[in-house]
């Protein structure tokens, strides 16, 4: 088999991640790396020696005529970026969120399915295995559920300027945010009826139209509801800054976060220290049946195995040829509740879906 020949561009943390995915997945050729300014990233040419490097995207596409795209720049660009390889013929791996505006998501969804092209979103929490029994627990809970859940982060120096440079067109609920508003929808498997959010602008460094600090409110159909928190930069606490709990009529399951990481480092955004399950159940003596169950997750994958394993995803998503209608409906899906949560954090109002 030919190996598929594939460009990443966009080298910040995530595109940095997947370029060395690709390097280990013997199915993929990493043929061309394009970022802003390559004459400044020394460490580009030392780590990838062979690896033609651009400046500009629209160049990259013609000159090397790849066979698949890894998109991993500002979300402002993902849609353009997405049709341009899309129409020149290429697989899109484009990370999360899929456009800064859903018309500009569905438009590319679209495009996929008549160009017959895989295309998948990185939502990294689908391939994490500690997510995955997360989800599945959750499920066992009954209903209604209630889902509380957090990502807030202390940012300084170059985390605090990739977080600014975010927020010129991405609210951190948004941005974050639809990766678990994804995993309410997983749990639930219900539709999604109303969302309410309110925010505050922490710093003068933000767009007026902007903030760093927001949370929105969800309710579901069967009766469940889920919050979300996130914050971003240098003011934000590290009290209580990852929590990850599902409450139904049977309990409750909880992630507790791996302990040796701080608020800004991406590998203590997915990596968990254990699964704690709580049983509701008691006794004729109104005591507990159960004692709660810790279930140690100390062998999981860090972020760049969670990277390689989103990678393998893509490959599979390329040669099998399987239908994506699923995937793309749940990233849609995602994106319309978190883009709803601005618009409610503009006006005041609940916006009804």
């Amino acid at each position: 088999m030919n190996k598929i020949r594939i460009l990443v561009v966009g080298l910040g943390t995530m595109g940095l991640s997947h370029a060395r995915a690709y390097q280990t997945i013997d199915e993929f050729d990493l043929v061309g790396l394009c970022t802003n300014r390559p004459e400044t990233r020394d460490d580009l040419k030392t780590e990838f020696k062979s690896v033609s490097l651009f400046a500009d995207y629209d160049q990259a596409l013609a000159e090397l005529k790849p066979d698949a795209v890894s998109i991993c720049t500002y979300t402002e660009t993902h849609a353009e970026y997405c049709m341009k390889a899309l129409n020149a013929g290429a697989h899109v791996f484009c990370e999360k969120p899929l456009a800064h505006r859903i018309e500009d998501a569905e438009a590319v969804v679209t495009l996929a399915k008549q160009t017959k092209k895989a295309l998948i979103i990185g939502y990294i929490l689908r391939v994490h295995p500690s997510w995955t029994r997360f989800v599945e627990m959750g499920q066992s809970l009954g209903k209604p559920l209630v889902m509380r859940m957090n990502l807030n982060q202390q940012s300084s120096g170059s985390f605090w300027g990739v977080h600014k440079r975010l927020m010129a067109s991405t609210s951190p609920i948004v941005d974050c945010g639809v990766h678990y508003v994804d995993v309410m929808c997983q749990v639930t498997r219900s539709k999604p009826i109303s969302v309410h959010a309110i925010g505050a602008r922490l710093t003068d460094e933000i767009p007026k139209d902007m903030y760093n600090y927001g949370h929105l409110h969800l309710n579901f159909e069967d009766g469940s509801v889920g919050f979300y928190e996130a914050g971003w930069g240098p003011m934000m606490s590290e009290t209580a800054f990852f929590i990850k709990d599902m409450i139904g009529p049977k309990g409750c399951v909880s992630i507790i976060g791996s302990s040796d990481h701080d608020s800004q480092d991406h590998d203590g955004h997915t990596k968990t220290g254990m699964i704690k399950l709580h049983h509701a159940a008691l006794n004729r003596e109104g005591q507990f049946l159960k004692s709660d169950e810790h279930i140690p997750m100390a062998s999981e994958p860090g972020h760049q195995e969670l990277c390689e394993a989103e990678q393998r995803l893509f490959l599979d998503a390329i040669l099998s040829s399987r239908d994506l209608t699923d995937h793309h409906e749940d990233a849609l899906n995602s994106l319309r509740i978190v883009f709803a949560a601005d618009e409610s954090m503009k006006t005041g109002k609940v916006v009804y879906l």
